[in-house]
Parts: C-alpha cells; structure tokens; sequence
C-alpha cells in the first residue's frame, strides 16, 4: 500500500487528508513540524514514502512561505525523487509557482478539491514507482556491465542497449567453448566487433585471428584464399601460396558472408570442420590445422538452403551456437554512446537537437553509417557543438519544428517515453525538446499522456 507523508501544523488539515486517503486505500504518516517531517523522511527505509504534501507555513501569523520552501528545499536535497506537492493559501502563490519550476511535482489551493488530489496522488506515486523500477534495472545493467568488463576482454566495445549487452554476455560465455559460432544480423551492425570478443576469450586468444570476407572476392578465388594453392593451380598461380586456415592453425579464422561461399567451397569448408584436414588447390598433399571457425552472414541461410544455394549440413555444422546481433535501430540506447565514440578523443559535445535526430534516424547501414555520420560531422562542424546541420542526415533538414529542431515521430516518442519510464521531462530532454513542445507534438499525433 502506498504511504504518503502530510506535514501541516494545522492538525485539522492532516487528519481531514488522513481520512480521505484511507478511503482510497493510501497509508498517510502525519508531521507537525518540518524537522518532523524531515525526522520521518530519515527513519522511513522499513516503510518507504512515495509522496510529500507540505503546508508552505508552520509559524503563527507567518504568510510568506519562507518555511515551505526551506522545508521543500530540504527534502529536495536528499530525496531529489521524492514528489512534493505544496498546500498553498493565496497569499503565498507566487512562492509555490515557484517551487514547481525548481521541481515540485505540483501545489494545491486550500481548500482543494478531494477529486483532483486522489488523481494527483495516485498519478506521482505511480510515476514515482514506474520511475524507480526503471532505475532499478538501470542500476543492475550498470552492475552487469562492469562486472563484463572486469571479467571479460571486451575489446573495446561501445554499447549501452541491454539488446546488446545479450550478445555480448552470451558470446563471452560460449568463448571458451571449442565449437563453430555463427553470428548473424545485418550489414554494418558490427559482428566483426562481437567475433574479437569471442577470439580474445578464447583458449586460443594467443593465436592468430584471421578474417576472411567471403563477398569481397570473385568466386572461383574463395577456395585459393581459405585453403591456398600450389604454383600452377589456377591461370596466374606463379608460386605457391599460403591460405586462411593455414594462417589461423592454432587461432581463429572469423569468415564474414559466409552465405556468398560456393557450393564447391562448401563442401571443403564441411570436411575441414569435420577433420581439420584440407588440401591445397593444384596439390595432393593433406594438411592439419586446429582452428576456431566463427562466421557471419546477413543472409537468411534457411531460405537459401530450401534454394539449394547453401548446405544444409553445412548450415548445422556452423551453427552450432548461433548470436544474432539487432540493428542498430533495435538497440537505440547504443546510438549516442557511439556517436560521441567515434568523435574521437576530443569531440564537440552533441547539440541536443542533434541528439534528437540521431535517436530519431532509422540507420539502415547501421553502425557503419553511425561511423561515417560523426566522421563527416567531426569534419564539418564549425562551430562549438556539433548541430542538425553537421550530420548531413537525409530528413534531417525537414519535419522540424519552429526551433529548427527536428520534430521526432509517433516511434521517436514512444521509445523516449519508455526509456524515461513515463516522466515527459526526461522524454523531453532527450529529443531535444521542451516539456510544453513535446506535449504539443504528443496532442498532434494522438499520444495519450503519460
């Protein structure tokens, strides 16, 4: 049940507040005087407060709300996300307008209407739980990522969505397991990135780590880069060359597109798996390695194994643990971690309007395109911060506002909302707006209010 603290020296007041939240099933705790209230505040661990309401006078003949707001400031300095509602007399309105522009959740006239304070109430102290559940799990993903970051070589790795954190939780964990990984997602979203990790906490980590981009090379070329060829094999083989599981023997070979491998390379790359035995293009002799296999497509391999285009054995074979990295749209919380990431050492600081139209974007390159939105940004900005302008984004430069601040979309806002848990303020902030002009663009689409 929730409880709410009244601090009021008028003793009819508390006990007329008292029975009414009875009535609507709210614990109410009763102080007299501010320290009190403050003494309640400080002994409530084993009964936490949600909400406030405070008289904004204590003192006989006193109107000027000195004491209400040396009594609100105090709250507010220790419990900054405690809501506060002030019970004000009209003498003293200006101190309580005031006080809700330095963060009072609201203020009430007296006598107030019962209807409108239940509604008040019953919505801060929803907000205020939703609001601490949220920071709850914020405070737990902190632990959880320090705690990856001190037990795990991360490489390096830039995120702060919990989507990725997943992967990255669940590629350290299969690390040190000897078996394939297929890592799937689409283009740009940084699945080399995720098979580092997996190499750097391997037992393998002292060996080589070797990448092959099977889309990047003509077809008839592929299988002379994964298994070499003799001098002669092909039209231009004029010597002898190494290939890929030759060079990773004792690490790890990480193959990006692994869908664009021809069937004939298929089938060798199966035997290699099963055996750990190749041969080289043009040659008769067997070779041995040891070698980590991950690989990596944006392909959908179960369709293209119905095509006839991809092993189906071969599928099973790689797929043995399989991590699928989101877009970069999926794991919004990633977008400005990694925006100031690849400002470099030094970066201007985000303009909030720019801000807004980063998480606003839909990226569909990915965190590739991320990079080369902050490098032409990095190059361009003139000024103190980077701004709209600088991102070169394609609708960054229409549907904004009269600030010139992009206008976010239906999604834009919905997404800001959840990961606000509901408190328009900090939603607001993030877009790059204020409260009033993000409630406006919430009337023009239909968005119920929080």
């Amino acid at each position: 049940m929730p409880t709410v603290l009244i601090i009021d020296d008028n003793a009819a007041v508390a006990i007329a507040l008292e029975v009414l939240f009875s009535l609507h099933e709210i614990d109410a705790l009763r102080a007299a005087t501010p320290q009190q209230g403050l003494d309640l505040l400080r002994g409530s661990d084993a009964h936490p407060v949600d909400l406030v309401i405070q008289d904004m006078n204590f003192s006989a003949d006193t109107t000027s709300g000195e004491e209400g707001t040396a009594l609100f400031r105090a709250i507010r300095a220790r419990y900054p996300d405690l809501p506060v509602i002030l019970l004000t007399a009209w003498t003293h309105l200006d101190a309580a307008v005031e006080l809700v522009k330095a963060g009072a959740a609201d203020y009430l006239a007296k006598p107030w209407d019962d209807h409108r304070l239940i509604a008040t109430v019953n919505n801060l102290i929803e907000l205020g739980r939703t609001k601490r559940a949220l920071q709850q799990r914020l405070r737990s993903e902190e632990r959880q990522r320090h705690e990856l970051e001190r037990d795990y070589d991360l490489r390096g790795m830039v995120w702060q969505d919990p989507a990725t954190e997943r992967v990255i939780h669940l590629a350290c964990q299969v690390a040190r397991a000897d078996v394939p990984v297929l890592i799937s997602g689409p283009n740009g979203t940084g699945k080399e990135g995720i098979a580092e990790i997996i190499q750097a906490n391997s037992a393998v980590r002292n060996g080589p780590f070797v990448v092959l981009n099977c889309g990047a090379l003509p077809s008839e070329l592929i299988e002379a880069e994964l298994f070499g060829a003799d001098a002669g094999a092909y039209t231009g083989a004029s010597r002898a060359r190494e290939g890929k599981f030759e060079a990773a023997d004792g690490g790890t070979l990480f193959l990006d597109e692994i869908g664009n491998l021809p069937l004939a390379g298929q089938m060798k790359l199966l035997r290699v798996l099963e055996t750990g035995r190749f041969e080289r293009l043009g040659s008769n002799r067997e070779r041995q390695v040891k070698v980590r296999v991950i690989s990596a497509t944006n392909a959908d391999l179960p369709a293209m194994i119905r095509a006839g285009s991809f092993r189906e054995d071969l599928f099973y074979r790689l797929n043995v643990i399989e991590l699928r990295l989101p877009a970069l749209a999926a794991r919004p919380a990633d977008i400005l971690p990694l925006a100031r990431h690849f400002l470099g050492a030094q970066p201007r600081p985000l303009h909030a309007a720019a801000q807004a139209a980063l998480l606003a974007h839909s990226w569909p390159g990915n965190v590739r395109e991320l990079k080369n939105v902050m490098a032409r940004a990095a190059l361009l900005a003139t000024g103190d911060a980077i701004r709209v302008a600088d991102l070169g984004l394609p609708a960054a430069s229409s549907a904004s506002n009269e600030d010139g601040v992009r206008e976010p979309d239906r999604d834009s806002i919905g997404l800001a909302l959840s990961r606000a848990g509901g408190v328009v303020a900090q939603a607001a902030a993030e877009l790059g707006l204020s409260r009033q002009a993000l409630y406006r663009r919430m009337e023009r689409l239909g968005i119920a209010r929080p």
